[in-house]
């Protein structure tokens, strides 16, 4: 299947449920949602099956976090890049901008911090917030899309996605990354958000997108960068990560687009100006 035909059924599947997605989205401070059995199961384990070995993606390892993240979509199967640009096809933005009241979003072609992510055992993510704009530095990020993809995923296992709707310091809510899940989450100053360690020896895998807007969700002007939290039984380790926020908070007063550019990008070909791909085709 292509970005289009994935796209179609999403929207479909968007809509079907986009009453109850639109109610719970506003229930909770960090305003969040799920939809299951987004697309025909064999689909998703085809895409699952895409997944390149980790150690052929970039290793994140710190006090932060603990994962292995990819965006240079064209060194991989084109199923992948298919999927992820699925949810940028208008249609789909449109969907869910009607469920989460989130108006004119513009996805991220250059899927700065997006793309695809792979959480083995003992890796983790650390509570934080994600930088409050796009790499520019112009759009605010608003709007976290993550399509879990791994089959038979239990609570258990870990590497659930975790939300802290009264700050790191307080109990969290879990939204299990079953397969063929795909959650919808709000990111603001206060969307405090973690994943929790994998505790098995499989690979969790996640296709990531983010939604920006010229407008901020919250009433006013705001820049963060990316901020990491300890977990409430950690408190050395939040020490260091506050301090840490603190530094890269002044290094960005004083450079706009920080000391050392992002990698973490899909860098597009500099001839046609195009992404790979980018006709839709498989």
């Amino acid at each position: 299947m292509n970005r289009r035909e994935y796209a179609a059924i999403i929207e479909s599947r968007l809509r079907e449920e986009s009453d109850r997605l639109s109610r719970e989205f506003g229930e909770h401070t960090v305003q969040s949602c799920y939809i299951d059995n987004l697309l025909p199961e064999d689909e998703v384990k085809k895409i699952n099956a895409a997944f390149p070995d980790k150690d052929t993606m970039m290793l994140k390892k710190s006090l932060r976090e603990n994962k292995y993240v990819a965006a240079q979509m064209d060194k991989y199967n084109p199923i992948l890049e298919e999927i992820i640009y699925a949810f940028q096809d208008p249609r789909v933005v449109k969907a869910v901008e009607e469920i989460t009241g989130i108006q004119e979003m513009l996805p991220d072609t250059h899927l700065y911090a997006g793309g695809i992510s792979l959480m083995a055992k003992n890796n983790f993510l650390n509570p934080h917030l994600d930088n409050s704009h796009d790499k520019d530095r112009k759009l605010y990020r608003v709007l976290n899309l993550l399509f879990y993809v791994t089959p038979d995923w239990s609570t258990e296992n870990g590497g659930n996605l975790e939300l802290w709707d009264d700050g790191p310091k307080k109990p969290q809510r879990e939204i299990t990354s079953h397969f063929n899940r795909l959650a919808l989450m709000a990111t603001h100053k206060t969307s405090w958000h973690s994943v929790s360690e994998v505790k098995v020896d499989r690979s969790r895998c996640c296709v990531s997108n983010y939604y920006f807007s010229e407008k901020p969700l919250e009433e006013h002007e705001y820049f963060h960068v990316t901020s990491f939290r300890g977990r409430p039984e950690q408190p050395v380790r939040d020490v260091i990560l506050q301090t840490d926020i603190a530094l890269r908070q002044s290094i960005r007063k004083i450079f706009k687009k920080g000391v050392v550019e992002n990698s973490h990008v899909y860098l597009k070909d500099e001839e046609t100006n195009e992404l790979p791909g980018a006709s839709g085709k498989s």
